[in-house]
């Protein structure tokens, strides 16, 4: 669904976190980056993804990336599935869908035989420079980090 591919400049974004401390992507100029979008917290596939990232994380540092997960959920959803699964990494609360659009992940989709919008669970791999490296849009939440790492 996303218009991004690699080569692609980030769109900019400024955006609360789980406490409320706006995030922007300049913040991370030098630092490379994966950003994942995903539909909702605690939800079966959201909780899978999110537990596999937190069980690699150290390899992620290890090899310099730092990981935001973005969702429209709240940042007190937010700070509760933080909680909840020891999450090491930032979650951003995009509740007026500003950077999902920017991003291309916010859209129609089917489930259960309807159309609703919602947000396609999408990574972007962000080099430290600020350009798309690689966009996934088959996530594998039980398998991301392999996904990433490949």
């Amino acid at each position: 669904m996303t218009h991004l591919k690699a080569g692609d400049q980030a769109p900019s974004f400024e955006v609360p976190d789980q406490n409320g401390t706006m995030v922007r992507l300049s913040d991370y100029k030098g630092k490379k980056l994966v950003i994942y979008f995903y539909p909702r917290d605690n939800t079966p596939g959201c909780t899978a993804e999110a537990c596999d990232l937190r069980d690699h994380y150290p390899e992620f540092i290890e090899q310099g990336y730092e990981i935001l997960g973005v969702s429209a959920d709240s940042v007190k959803s937010h700070q509760a599935f933080i909680a909840k699964f020891e999450l090491p990494f930032r979650l951003l609360s995009d509740t007026d869908k500003t950077m999902l659009k920017a991003y291309g992940v916010w859209g129609p989709k089917k489930f259960m035989g309807k159309v609703h919008d919602g947000i396609h669970r999408t990574t972007f791999i962000i080099s430290a420079d600020g350009t798309i490296e690689r966009v996934i849009t088959d996530v594998n939440t039980k398998a991301h980090s392999a996904q990433i790492f490949s």
